[in-house]
């Protein structure tokens, strides 16, 4: 009788443990539930990623080959995952967007997202047919898209902005800030911005040549690093205001080697000096100067600017991912130290989106 007494309330005991547990593990698609089990695994060949202003939607390009006339070309979708409800729509038909009478094929390099999150640019290496005997031309061009993947077309053309790279909404939500090449391969650029309502660019201070941009896109402003054409005088740091079209000078660089960011707060700016050393400066006293040794990578600034995300790789190349903390510069790896093609931090920091080597699966993990 004890015995069964026992079972049974030990029965109820395990019941009800169970019932808890069960409780416990209802979540939303977005919640976390082990910092080392992805949030949301996509099993394509993903290409391109950029988290929107919000932290919740993720739009990420998937590579994609179609037939069109007998030949097999390369045209991409967009794909659009949200967070919030676990689930992803296309947005995206590579084989219908940019029509054209001429076969060409496009991969999407890269997405950006703009200030308001409604609009997107996604920058475009394509191929393109020129003869019969198959002859093509390679060129970049930047796609304007709004958040539901409809073509943004330029008033007088299409949707597309020949030659663009970097291109980027502004804050005022119809204008676009863009670059062209002036040295190549992609050494030296010219700034240019477009509206495509009224169908008018420009170019902006036509007088100077940039080796980088960084937008300050919802203020309307840009820090560059700007360089004569012969490349002979020492780069200069240079704060451009892209409305008044003025130009402050900041700082003479002892050099510049590349990847240039600004901080969340729009206060810092960051750029590697050499191969294995970032500079770190502050806007309102640019003279101040903080170096790190680092190794070479694509970084990422976390919200609150403690610290840095490092993607140890050259461009379009495997690298682990590490911590690095400021002011300064200790280093603590990132999902065990495994490798991934690309990575993307969250503009809240509490997500990061990884490409995986090989497959290009795109993975989503929860951050303490």
């Amino acid at each position: 009788m004890q015995n069964r007494e026992h079972c049974r309330r030990t029965g109820f005991a395990g019941l009800l443990l169970a019932l808890l547990l069960g409780l416990s593990g209802q979540h939303s698609p977005a919640q976390r539930t082990d910092a080392n089990t992805p949030t949301q695994r996509i099993e394509e060949e993903c290409v391109a990623l950029s988290w929107a202003p919000d932290s919740v939607r993720l739009a990420f390009a998937v590579r994609r080959v179609v037939r069109q006339q007998r030949l097999e070309m390369q045209r991409d979708d967009i794909w659009l995952l949200s967070l919030a409800e676990g689930k992803r729509r296309r947005i995206v038909n590579g084989e219908k967007i940019v029509s054209t009478r001429i076969p060409f094929s496009y991969t999407v390099r890269g997405l950006r997202w703009s200030p308001d999150g409604h609009r997107l640019t996604a920058e475009l290496d394509t191929r393109q047919m020129v003869d019969e005997r198959g002859n093509t031309r390679e060129e970049w061009m930047t796609l304007l898209l709004d958040e539901n993947g409809r073509e943004i077309k330029i008033q007088g053309g299409d949707s597309v902005i020949p030659q663009a790279l970097g291109a980027a909404w502004l804050g005022d939500g119809v204008t676009v800030g863009y670059l062209t090449e002036v040295v190549s391969p992609r050494l030296l650029f010219s700034l240019h911005t477009v509206r495509p309502v009224a169908g008018r660019g420009r170019q902006l201070f036509s007088q100077s040549t940039f080796a980088a941009v960084a937008w300050i896109a919802r203020q309307n402003l840009a820090v560059a690093i700007e360089r004569d054409v012969e490349l002979r005088e020492r780069p200069r740091l240079v704060r451009l205001d892209l409305e008044r079209q003025t130009r402050q000078v900041l700082a003479e660089l002892e050099g510049f080697f590349g990847h240039l960011t600004v901080s969340p707060s729009g206060e810092k700016v960051a750029y590697f000096r050499d191969a294995d050393t970032l500079e770190i400066r502050r806007l309102d006293g640019p003279m101040e100067t903080t170096r790190l040794r680092m190794a070479y990578g694509r970084y990422q600034w976390a919200p609150d600017e403690s610290r840095l995300l490092l993607h140890r790789a050259v461009e379009n190349r495997s690298g682990s991912l590490h911590w690095v903390r400021l002011p300064g510069g200790e280093v603590e790896p990132v999902l065990h130290g495994l490798s991934f093609r690309d990575a993307e931090l969250s503009p809240d920091g509490r997500w990061l989106a990884v490409l995986q080597p090989g497959s290009q699966h795109l993975l989503v993990y929860a951050l303490q």
